[in-house]
């Protein structure tokens, strides 16, 4: 009996956490810009991890109309190896060069960098896994800063 009180407690309360989706329709109409072009080079993984991301700001009738062009690197770099030279550890770096115009005027140009360390494995095709599995999170870190840097600009 205590345990249904206590479920029915929190069902009733819970949804007045203030809980909001941070990409909710309604979230993103409230943002202070739209993006009427993208154009992407560079790695494809990560071009469509970040394409996917802002497809979400392409509706919208906001003053601030961009045109995004994203290039991106993916890099994998060994930092350690054992006696017998083998790596140990590896390095993967992702980073975006992005291209703002507003229109058809330079606005701004900058650039986003992420990476992460990870040990070597024995297994190479779970090794492979792991690695697509970083790029994929570094694309969307890096995607998440990117909106953050466009609703900045002025």
């Amino acid at each position: 009996m205590q345990k249904k009180i206590l479920l029915f407690v929190v069902l009733l309360f819970l949804p007045s956490c203030g809980y909001e989706a941070i990409y909710s329709k309604k979230n993103i109409m409230a943002n202070n810009f739209s993006i009427s072009e993208m154009s992407f080079v560079g790695d494809r993984k990560v071009s469509l991890k970040i394409k996917e991301k802002l497809n979400n700001y392409t509706i919208g009738n906001n003053n601030k109309k961009f045109a995004v062009k994203v290039s991106s690197t993916s890099e994998k770099i060994a930092l350690a190896k054992n006696t017998a030279g083998n790596n140990t550890s590896f390095k993967n770096t992702v980073s975006i060069n992005v291209e703002v115009l507003m229109n058809n005027n330079f606005k701004n140009n900058f650039m986003i960098s992420e990476s992460f360390i990870y040990k070597n494995a024995s297994n190479k095709f779970n090794l492979k896994r792991y690695e697509n599995e970083i790029k994929s999170n570094l694309a969307e870190t890096l995607s998440e800063k990117l909106i953050f840097r466009l609703s900045n600009i002025q």
